[in-house]
């Protein structure tokens, strides 16, 4: 029915090498924030994968 073209693009809130000169303090303090939350959400990800597989491991080497 819709085509996805016609929905509003999400607009980036920070993209990696961009000009930071207009940017304010409070601004660049923002997206630092936004950033290191990413990075949380990252770290949390890994590690659960990192576990399921070393619990696969550990399943399958017990035998």
């Amino acid at each position: 029915m819709f085509a996805d073209d016609d929905l509003p693009k999400p607009k980036k809130l920070h993209e990696f090498g961009c000009d930071l000169t207009f940017l304010s303090a409070a601004e660049i303090e923002e997206r630092i924030a936004l950033l290191q939350e990413e990075i949380e959400r990252l770290e949390a990800d890994k590690l659960s994968k990192t576990s399921s597989r070393t619990a696969a491991e550990q399943f399958f080497k017990s035998k």
